[in-house]
């Protein structure tokens, strides 16, 4: 009965779909035929299900319940859920510290520039203001973002790219368009916790790959290709989120021959790209956008409340994706958003506000490093650029535990295993070094660390993300 109620709640079984045969059920379930029968009988009793008449049972033809992505769970079981991060530091109060969250801070973001561009649009037409926008997305930006992605290698035309939404838009358009319910993914393990979040909506299996300071776990990518036949592989090339990795040519190459040989493609989600203070390797520019799909956005760069992604792909998928988009929002991503995104981008602004974020963000990491240094807190690698530091916490240490504790306090961190499929970083935690400068932050580590057992090491040599060898 649960097993048919879960299946109804998360829409693998929708209204009027026929459930298994009585005989079907019981062979593949292992339990006699009238056990089904009686858990039929109950699930009809109860309305979720319907009898037919020589026919069978099917599901109900009323209102389905509400998609459920969460069990409810105590508090401490929810500290290591892939939503927890997202609803504390989302939802925080006015005051609260948010060394956990993924974006800049305020007083970090060009500001002023965007109120430039907000006041420009006060000089477009009736057109831009009213109307919804062009099924591609707005044909300036998107030209500006060929010039970008040629600069990086990527030769795509006018017919390879649309505009979304956002990027997390762009990811959910993507399962919609390539994945049904059942199919296999691969993501990085860790990885960006918002990926396991959307992946379950689209009722998938899910698979981790270790990663490593040069990036996913080569032998072990090929192997569960071998085995699993994965549809799709999620990941980050630049800047890894949670580790801060940068993905390696060698494994680039292999990673990009294992997968073609598979027929698995590609996601790659480019939004830390401009943190780098060079260009690395890129998947989309070694492939050509044959198995590798391209997203991305300005969130983290410009605005995450003005929003606006895109996706770089093969002609015939972006035709397809055109159809979804405007089927699930009637049309592309705001013309306002697009305009002022285009704006912000024309001309040398944008490249002189990136150098000085890279610029800030290299004192902050040091001097976060430092001062976790002496809390025996200590960073899994020390990145090329972005706002992440993945940490190690000393031996006994639990970072859900911390993350709970610190909630109280008004402090919100990001626990290890919220990035973790296989659930084997409980002992580290991603730290964003642009909100780290409030002394309170170290003092709720700190009272965390007295609550160790006094025989407790500051070096650590806990379980996570495997290292490269």
């Amino acid at each position: 009965m649960a097993t048919i109620r879960n299946r109804i709640a998360g829409r693998a079984l929708a209204p009027g779909d026929r459930l298994p045969s009585i005989r079907g059920l019981a062979a593949t379930t292992g339990v006699s035929p009238s056990t089904v029968v009686e858990a039929y009988d109950r699930l009809a009793a109860e309305g979720l299900i319907r009898p037919q008449r020589g026919s069978g049972f099917y599901v109900s033809n009323a209102s389905p319940p509400p998609l459920k992505l969460a069990e409810a769970e105590t508090p401490k079981a929810r500290a290591v859920d892939p939503f927890w991060v997202s609803r504390q530091s989302l939802d925080a109060e006015d005051g609260t510290l948010k060394p956990g969250c993924g974006w800049l801070p305020a007083e970090w973001m060009p500001n002023e520039a965007l109120r430039r561009a907000i006041r420009s649009l006060a000089r477009a037409d009736d057109a831009m203001l009213a109307y919804y926008g062009h099924t591609r997305g707005s044909n300036a930006l998107r030209r500006l973002l060929l010039g970008r992605l040629a600069e990086e290698g990527v030769a795509a035309g006018p017919e390879q790219l649309m505009l979304t939404n956002t990027s997390t838009q762009a990811l959910d358009l993507l399962c919609r368009f390539l994945l049904r319910a059942g199919d296999t993914v691969l993501i990085d393990d860790p990885c960006y916790f918002n990926f396991q979040a959307l992946l379950k909506a689209h009722q998938v299996k899910v698979i981790g790959v270790p990663y490593t300071p040069a990036g996913p776990d080569v032998a072990t990518f090929e192997a569960l290709l071998s085995a699993e036949r994965p549809r799709l592989y999620i990941t980050n090339s630049a800047l890894h989120n949670p580790t801060g990795a940068t993905l390696s040519p060698q494994v680039a190459h292999r990673l990009l021959n294992a997968a073609a040989a598979s027929d698995t493609i590609i996601v790659e989600d480019d939004i830390f790209a401009d943190f780098e203070p060079e260009p690395t390797t890129r998947l989309a520019a070694l492939d050509g956008l044959h198995h590798v799909i391209r997203i991305g956005s300005f969130s983290k760069t410009l605005s995450a409340s003005v929003r606006c992604g895109y996706i770089a792909a093969r002609a015939d998928w972006i035709e397809g994706l055109v159809d979804l988009q405007i089927a699930t929002n009637f049309g592309g991503p705001s013309p306002v958003s697009s305009e002022i995104i285009g704006h912000m981008l024309a001309g040398g602004f944008y490249r002189k506000h990136m150098e000085e974020l890279r610029r800030r963000l290299v004192r902050a990491r040091r001097e976060t490093a430092d001062r976790l240094g002496r809390l025996g807190i200590t960073p899994w690698l020390s990145p090329r650029g972005g706002f992440n530091l993945w940490c190690r916490l000393p031996d006994g240490l639990d970072s859900g535990e911390v993350a709970q504790t610190a909630v109280a306090e008004g402090v919100v961190f990001a626990p290890g295993n919220v990035f973790s499929v296989s659930q084997t970083a409980g002992n580290l935690m991603r730290f964003n070094v642009a909100h780290m400068d409030d002394p309170r932050i170290y003092e709720v580590l700190a009272r965390a660390l007295k609550r160790l057992p006094s025989a407790a090491s500051p070096a650590s040599s806990a379980t996570g993300p495997r290292q490269g060898r």
